[in-house]
């Protein structure tokens, strides 16, 4: 089990800041070939720089698919710190205290009471009709 855990969106992030870090690692590996070996270090720069810049490739694709993800997270506020955090699934954490947070009812420790009243199916009928109603009567002034 691991200590530290963070959101999922800041873990694709960690993922694609490695990739860039390695992949640079590895080129300046590749050039320091040519300075041992000077001209027959170059094939040697070569395969390292190329072994680099696929590295650095995955890295932005990786930072690209974290930004997809992170438009359609479902955003919310952590009821511990209070912060705007983003969530991906049915469980993440906060980006802020690392607070797991969930949407599944099911899965939750503490269910506020107003989610545990349900209201009946007619009062839900009540309150779609009071609401068409004052649509219309608002659109009976406008026009």
């Amino acid at each position: 089990m691991r200590v530290f855990r963070t959101s999922k969106i800041n873990e694709f992030r960690l993922w694609g800041l490695v990739l860039t870090l390695v992949g640079m690692g590895i080129m300046i590996l590749g050039t320091a070939g040519i300075v041992k070996w000077g001209q027959a270090g170059k094939p040697f720069a070569a395969v390292f720089m190329i072994i680099g810049m696929i590295a650095l490739l995955a890295s932005v694709a990786i930072y690209f698919w974290a930004g997809m993800l992170s438009t359609s997270a479902v955003m919310l506020q952590c009821p511990e710190c209070g912060r705007q955090t983003k969530m991906l699934g049915k469980t993440d954490r906060c980006m802020g205290c690392r607070t797991i947070l969930t949407l599944d009812i099911a899965q939750a420790t503490d269910v506020p009471e107003y989610e545990s009243e349900q209201k009946q199916p007619s009062e839900l009928s009540s309150t779609i009709s009071d609401t068409f109603e004052s649509e219309d009567r608002h659109n009976e002034v406008r026009q």
